[in-house]
């Protein structure tokens, strides 16, 4: 939905944990659509989907929302990545294709907890150079933007909230250490959803699409408060086997953590460490 005029900028805050990298070029959709797991040639212009980046044995290296401006202009909102070596690795793969791929360190992302004014559901809306997503819920609306402008402040409590929000919805935040260890359906992506069956080769395809019509899928994400603070990487017990792993984390005054866990396990208390962990269910978007 373009527009001429001029968004606030207030109440947003900047949201440093997030990049942008954009593909450019005449081949920027059929090289993304060869790369990355949900179909990007179905997608119309104008509209942003859930995507991810997999290693050739299916594992997740980035989740990224993907935003289709143009059939040769798309862009990466990656979080917690290092955008200039990941568009370092993706411009190694673009060989004789028509396509720039370049990490947009001149654009803030910044957040807000309100209503978005011209984007809704998967529309992106545009207004001049500011570039808006709605990133909410019927329970909680969230904005998104992407903008040269540079003056959105520094919220750390609100970053914190952000962060929560992610976790809640399974919309993983994998740290560096979590990279290239899970596969789309460990990290329950057909949720969002972020990748497809469907469509033809990219890499990890074969895999993925075996798990999912042989119904190989046996663990999954789950979302648990705890009543002290875990980290990206400790196990999860019921008091005599470990049983899974915690992935993401927000720290706070109620921890929050994703762990990937069996899907057919007994119920009884869990366990991180000294943390005991209270299963949430896990909110749809």
């Amino acid at each position: 939905m373009p527009d001429n005029h001029s968004l606030p900028v207030t109440p947003f805050f900047a949201l440093p944990d997030h990049a942008v990298i954009a593909l450019e070029g005449v081949d920027a959709t059929a090289f993304a659509q060869a790369q990355f797991a949900n179909d990007v040639v179905a997608l119309a212009p104008g509209y942003w989907q859930w995507n991810a980046w997999l290693t050739p044995k299916g594992r997740v290296i980035a989740l990224f929302a993907l935003l289709k401006l143009k059939e040769d202009r798309i862009l990466l909102l990656l979080p917690d990545v290092d955008a200039a070596a990941l568009a370092m690795l993706l411009q190694r793969l673009v060989f004789r294709r028509k396509l720039k791929v370049e990490a947009r360190g001149d654009l803030q992302v910044s957040g807000a907890f309100t209503a978005p004014i011209i984007a809704g559901n998967a529309q992106i809306g545009i207004a001049g150079e500011v570039i808006e997503l709605d990133y909410g819920d019927a329970g909680q609306p969230r904005s998104l933007r992407i903008s040269p402008i540079t003056d959105a402040p520094l919220d750390a409590k609100a970053c914190l909230q952000w962060k929560r929000y992610d976790l809640q919805h399974g919309l993983v935040r994998l740290p560096v250490e979590q990279r290239e260890q899970w596969t789309p359906q460990q990290l329950s992506l057909e949720r969002l959803p972020a990748f497809s069956v469907k469509k033809g080769c990219y890499p990890g395809q074969e895999i993925v699409a075996r798990t999912h019509f042989l119904g190989k899928a046996k663990r999954g994400l789950v979302v648990f408060e705890s009543d002290a603070t875990v980290e990206a990487g400790m196990e999860v017990s019921d008091g005599e086997r470990v049983i899974g792993s915690v992935i993401s984390v927000c720290h706070g005054e109620t921890p929050l953590a994703l762990a990937v866990l069996p899907l057919e396990r007994p119920s009884g208390a869990l366990h991180a460490g000294e943390a005991t962990l209270l299963e949430v269910a896990l909110r749809s978007g």
